[in-house]
């Protein structure tokens, strides 16, 4: 039998084009690695111990975390955008990441909704306005009215400049036309503090990290965002029914890929992802950390991202913040 040059030279592609096929349709055939932008213990790092247990029964094989701090995450995911895209590297990321991250931080030849592919929404985490109670507000629009008879006072407090609480001060001013001030503080807990000792008028920030001052009756949440009511705190408004239009600062996470990532294995890490998050044991321990499931496939994910980039570029700017 004769074989001919085309067939000959078509041969190894073939066979590596089949070699790789089996590759994916074998993965994962060892722990993979997980990339986080934070220091341990954090919430990237709580949410993928929530869903350990499902991933490793239904995968075979577990993760290992890997904290990159720095850049608000940024760091982090341009090691994973940089990493091979062989189906063992992979990301936490988030709002600071793939949101308002591209705006606030040069990264030379990164972008990260281009560089990184969506594997799967994970958990969103509620952002609420809290006040002092002693300042005898019921609602936003009480807050509201006293800003625009006292605008001196109208100061904010946030864990930092450029974060989603100081943003979302900068939103909410913005959607009720309205000037206020920012105070930027050294984190979530100092910036809470201002709030308690009367420092500041008020603050948009993490829910579950005041959650315990809240029901001790030290603060009081005038409403939370997104626009679905938390469960842990079911009574607190949305912005969007305290009469805030237009309103979303909730802290999202998901898990990402370097582009290249093979589709097949995108697609059985997604698959698993979505199962453990349908468990209603995982779906509790993520309710009890203070967050919420909110699961969504590759295509609705990396769309997602880049509508939540669109989103914050304005308000970025409107903040004045530079680019380091």
């Amino acid at each position: 039998m004769t074989i001919t040059r085309r067939v000959a030279l078509a041969a190894p592609a073939v066979f590596c084009t089949a070699f790789a096929a089996t590759a994916q349709s074998n993965w994962p055939d060892k722990p993979w690695r997980v990339l986080v932008g934070g220091a341990p213990g954090g919430a990237s790092d709580i949410l993928m111990r929530c869903m350990e247990p499902n991933l490793k029964e239904g995968l075979a094989h577990s993760f290992w975390l890997d904290n990159r701090p720095g850049a608000g995450g940024m760091l982090a995911a341009e090691i994973c955008a940089a990493a091979p895209a062989d189906g063992y590297n992979f990301l936490v990321n988030h709002i600071a990441s793939n949101g308002i991250g591209p705006h606030l931080h040069r990264r030379a030849g990164f972008e990260p909704n281009r560089d990184l592919q969506g594997v799967a929404r994970i958990a969103t985490m509620a952002n609420w306005l809290i006040v002092q109670p002693q300042r005898g507000f019921n609602t936003v629009q009480d807050l509201v009215a006293y800003i625009r008879a006292h605008p001196r006072e109208a100061t904010f407090s946030s864990a930092g400049v450029g974060t989603s609480s100081h943003l979302g001060g900068v939103l909410f001013g913005q959607r009720m036309r309205m000037e206020v001030t920012h105070v930027p503080y050294r984190g979530t807990a100092p910036s809470m503090q201002a709030v308690l000792t009367g420092e500041v008028l008020f603050s948009i920030d993490n829910a579950p990290a005041s959650a315990q001052q809240v029901r001790a009756g030290m603060l009081k949440a005038l409403a939370v965002s997104p626009a679905r009511r938390w469960s842990q705190m079911p009574d607190v408004p949305t912005m969007q029914e305290a009469g805030v239009p237009d309103f979303d600062v909730s802290s999202w996470y998901g898990l990402a890929a370097p582009a290249a990532t093979p589709r097949p294995v995108i697609d059985r890490l997604s698959e698993a992802v979505g199962r453990a998050l349908n468990d209603p044991a995982v779906a509790q321990r993520i309710r009890e950390f203070g967050a919420d499931p909110w699961p969504a496939g590759p295509d609705a994910y990396q769309a997602f991202m880049r509508t939540e980039e669109a989103k914050w570029g304005p308000i970025v700017r409107a903040a004045g913040v530079e680019r380091s």
